[in-house]
Formats: structure tokens, C-alpha cells, sequence
């Protein structure tokens, strides 16, 4: 047989497309080609691939080869089609002796392949995995390297194998021998990983009480939230405590998050079903915070899929950067668009962001160290920076002042603790508030349609002519009415309420009102 058909799979975004490797050994002066849109990495398999089936002990033939990458109008990268390339010349080239073809056609291949015969580890390797295993056209079983075991493993499916060299493939297909299955040992249960002592989530944060609460309640029905104030009130330490109050992924939304993960890099086990945190620095370009790059790469957004995203000195990110979040928050997703293709990654995230209220950070500030010397036009270019629309996508809004000038007496002054109707700590509050609103109407409470928030969230006539004054008095849009009314949702959740009360909106209100002061 001089052609042979091997099964892989390329990768577009968080898709794993299907791809078939086709080896084909023609008559006449030995040459080596590769077409099908391959990229500079796909070109150079030539060299690695006639290298590693020699040194693996087999036989490169010395006839005209053509590798066909099919679709052809689909993008190919990376190395992960070395392995492939190198079993379809085999197969071509009749090496494969005793080879079943239902073993061979029942299993998709990838890996890289050094000089050596050793199959090196692929990027994107848990998002290709989760492809196959979701495609119905998917073949039965994924064979992939070996240095990619930890990381595979994770999806607990009894359809992936592991090898480490071409020899070892070639084995496994002639002869039967066994590949590595996944490894066990990884958490079977999200429990076992949220060992934090939740009473403690919110020690060394001095005061603040109402930034604590606004933090509850912007995790409890993901309400993106905005914190100003002056340096040091603890607007980043809220910030950091707040991914301690985040429910723990569940399988299919921590196989979502590892596969947009592992196109960036490598996954870390330990953090198995922990909710995403990413805290960008402020010189993060556009491209970087949305995702792009040739192949196409998640971004900031994308990483922080079902977990939290700080933006610290909001003001000071590009123009670029802070509008192209508008869209991605209303729809929680990134669109990226390229030549040939159009890609789209998840991203719906918690945004949580800091500012000061001036460049030098002091503006307006009571027991303030230093007297601000911002003149009124660099404050106001300074607090320009972030447009009206991205404003209005916050639903919360606080303004942190420093707690009595931040004295020493202050540090040793016992605080008080957030506390609950029901006597929870803040994590079971906020964990039980989502899965409440997933049960009632199979989304969180930031994400309730308009169309639905008079179904789940009815207001009485008192409520609504209080909606409709604070509304029409502060020039408030539409959009902020409903964030408004999902707020109080929320916080009518909190509470253990079934109707949301004119109270409930009264605060909700309120949370949001400090947007004016920006």
C-alpha cells in the first residue's frame, strides 16, 4: 500500500477541528513535501520527521513523499502533526507489519517528534482532548505524548493513551502492546481543594465594612464591581480575598477553563477546579487582555473565564484596552476575526477594578497624609479615561476612605465580621446565593435577561417609583435600571427573601450610586 490515512487534529481557538494526515509514496526522485496550509513549524517536520523514524530503527524510504494536511483551508501550527507524518510514511511504506487497520483508524494522533524518536509534549494538548471527547465524529481513542499525561488526566476519560517515543506507537499498533493510561491521584471531589479557613477571609482587611459588603454581594450574583479611593485603604487586598468566596468549578466548567489554559501554557494540577484569578498589570496592551496572535491565543478575559478578573489602576490601562472590554462584558465572549477564519473564546468573568480618585491619589480625601496637588483639568483628564459606556457596564460602585487616617491604633482595634441572616460565613452566603438563582432560572444573577427580570425579580409600586425616580433624577440609562434591579435580586437572595422589597432596591441603589462620583 503506498498511501496511508492517519487521523489528528488541529486546533482554532478552543475548537479542535478534525484532520486527516494523508501519506502518499509515489515513483521518482525522493523528495518530501508537505501541503495543506501548513505553517513554518508544520514545513520543518520534514527534517524532524526523517531524523526520528531513522533513529527509531526503521526504514525513510527513498521515494517521492506527499503529505496532505485535509481540510486544505484550514490553518495548520505547531509540531503536533509529527507523530501522524511519521506513521502515515510507515503505513505508506508497508513498515507497519501486522498492523490492524480497525486499531489504527479507531485512534487520532499527536505529538512532536524529536531526533531522537522521542515524542515530545504539545501545547494546547487538555483543549484537543476535550474536543475529541466532545465530537461525535470523534474517532474512539486519543493517542498523545507522554509529557502531557498530568495535565490529560485531569478529564477522567478512559479513551486517551499516553506514549513516549514513535517506537512505542509502532508497537502498540503491530503487536498490541499497551500504552500508558491516564494517571489517578488528582481530587475527585472540589471540596478536598477549598481548605481555606472561610471565617478568615476577610483578616488584616481594617474596617471597610461596606466595601466588604459590596464585595459579597458582587460575588454572590457576579456584578462587576468598581473600588476608588486613596492608596493604601485596602482596595487590592478586598480584591484578593474576593476569589476565596467564589464556588468551585464543576467538571465541565474546570475542563473549560484547563483547555483555555493549556493553548497559553502548561496547567497547574493544584489549581483543579479553583475559580481562575488574573490580575493584569496596567501596561497590558489591548491584544494581551482580549486574546489574539497568529494562531490565536485566549487573552486576560479568557483566562479569567468562570473566575475573577482585577484590573488595578484602571485609569491607567490604554484607551485600546479599557473599550474593548464593552462588548466582552455585555456578552461574555471574545470575538476575534482574522483572514480565514473567525474565532470566539468564552469570558464570562467577574470584573473587579481599582482607581484612585486623581493621579496623585488624594483628591477629596479625609485624613489624608498629604494635601492633593492635581490641578481640576489633570483630574478630570485623569478620571476621562474611562468612558460612559464602560462605566455603565459596573454594577457596583465603591468609594474606600481611610479608616481614621490610618492610625496605629487601628491596626490593633479588633474588627467586626460580616455577618449573615442565616449566621453564614461570607462564602456559604455567596455560594449558596448562585446556586439559588442557577435553580430558579439557570444562570447567575448578572446574567438574568431583561426580559425575565419581571418574572424573577417583580418590584411592588413603592419599589418601582423609587426605581423610576433615582432613575430619572440621576439620568440613569436603561441599562443601569436593570443591572439595578438584579442587584437587588441579589441582595433579596442575601437575605433570604423570595420578593424584592423596596429595602433590598434602597440598597441596591445605593451600591451603585458612588458612579456618579467618577
Amino acid at each position: 500500500m503506498s498511501i496511508a490515512i492517519i487521523h489528528s487534529r488541529a486546533i482554532s481557538g478552543l475548537t479542535a477541528q478534525p484532520v486527516s494526515v494523508e501519506a502518499d509514496l509515489a515513483n521518482g526522485l525522493p523528495q518530501f513535501s508537505i501541503v495543506g496550509l501548513p505553517d513554518t513549524a508544520v514545513r520543518e517536520a520534514r527534517d524532524r520527521v526523517r531524523a526520528a523514524i531513522v533513529n527509531s530503527g526503521f526504514e525513510f524510504p527513498q521515494r517521492r513523499i506527499t503529505i496532505n494536511l485535509a481540510p486544505a483551508d484550514l490553518p495548520k501550527d505547531s509540531g503536533r502533526f509529527d507523530l501522524p507524518m511519521a506513521l502515515g510514511i510507515l503505513a505508506a511504506s508497508g513498515q507497519l507489519t501486522g498492523a490492524h487497520q480497525s486499531r489504527l483508524q479507531a485512534h487520532e494522533f499527536l505529538g512532536e517528534l524529536s531526533l531522537t524518536g522521542h515524542i515530545l509534549p504539545v501545547r494546547g494538548a487538555f483543549a484537543l482532548a476535550l474536543g475529541m471527547l466532545r465530537d461525535p465524529r470523534g474517532r474512539a481513542n486519543l493517542v498523545l505524548p507522554s509529557g502531557n499525561r498530568d495535565e490529560v488526566s485531569l478529564s477522567r476519560s478512559d479513551r486517551i493513551r499516553f506514549a513516549a517515543t514513535l517506537r512505542q506507537v509502532v508497537s502498540f499498533l503491530t503487536r498490541g502492546e499497551e500504552l500508558d493510561a491516564p494517571v489517578d491521584g488528582f481530587p475527585s471531589t472540589a471540596s478536598q481543594l477549598f481548605t481555606e479557613n472561610e471565617t478568615s477571609i476577610w483578616r488584616g482587611v481594617q474596617g471597610q465594612l461596606a466595601a466588604r459588603r459590596a464585595a459579597l454581594v458582587a460575588v454572590a450574583g457576579q456584578h462587576n464591581m468598581l473600588m476608588f479611593g486613596p492608596p493604601g485603604v485596602g482596595k487590592s487586598m478586598i480584591a484578593g480575598r474576593m476569589p476565596a468566596m467564589l464556588p468551585p468549578l464543576s467538571l465541565d466548567q474546570a475542563c473549560e477553563v484547563a483547555a483555555l489554559t493549556s493553548l497559553g501554557g502548561a496547567i497547574d494540577p493544584r489549581t483543579w477546579q479553583r475559580p481562575p484569578f488574573r490580575s493584569p498589570h496596567h501596561s497590558t496592551p489591548a491584544r494581551a487582555l482580549i486574546g489574539g496572535g497568529q494562531p490565536v491565543r485566549p487573552g486576560e478575559l479568557s483566562l479569567a473565564h468562570h473566575g475573577l478578573l482585577f484590573m488595578d489602576e484602571l485609569p491607567e490601562f490604554s484607551r485600546d484596552a479599557l473599550e474593548a472590554l464593552r462588548e466582552p462584558l455585555e456578552t461574555a465572549e471574545v470575538c476575534v476575526a482574522r483572514v480565514r477564519e473567525r474565532v470566539r473564546l468564552p469570558a464570562d468573568i467577574l470584573l473587579v477594578a481599582a482607581m484612585n480618585p486623581c493621579p496623585c491619589g488624594y483628591f477629596g480625601t479625609l485624613h489624608a497624609r498629604r494635601a492633593c496637588r492635581c490641578t481640576p483639568d489633570r483630574i478630570q483628564r485623569y478620571r476621562n479615561r474611562i468612558s460612559g459606556p464602560l462605566l455603565d457596564r459596573f454594577d457596583l460602585a465603591i468609594h474606600l476612605e481611610a479608616v481614621n487616617g490610618n492610625c496605629e491604633e487601628n491596626a490593633v482595634r479588633p474588627q467586626p465580621v460580616d455577618a449573615t441572616p442565616a449566621g453564614e460565613t461570607p462564602a456559604a452566603a455567596a455560594r449558596r446565593v448562585r446556586q439559588l438563582a442557577v435553580t430558579r432560572q439557570s444562570c447567575v444573577n448578572a446574567r438574568l435577561a431583561a426580559d425575565m427580570l419581571e418574572l424573577h425579580a417583580p418590584l411592588d409600586s413603592r419599589s418601582e417609583k423609587l426605581l423610576e425616580d433615582t432613575v430619572r433624577s440621576r439620568g440613569w440609562s436603561m441599562r443601569a435600571r436593570h443591572r439595578i434591579m438584579r442587584v437587588a435580586r441579589t441582595v433579596a437572595d442575601l437575605a433570604s427573601s423570595p420578593r424584592v422589597e423596596w429595602h433590598h432596591l434602597a440598597e441596591a441603589i445605593e451600591l451603585r450610586r458612588a458612579l456618579d462620583l467618577v
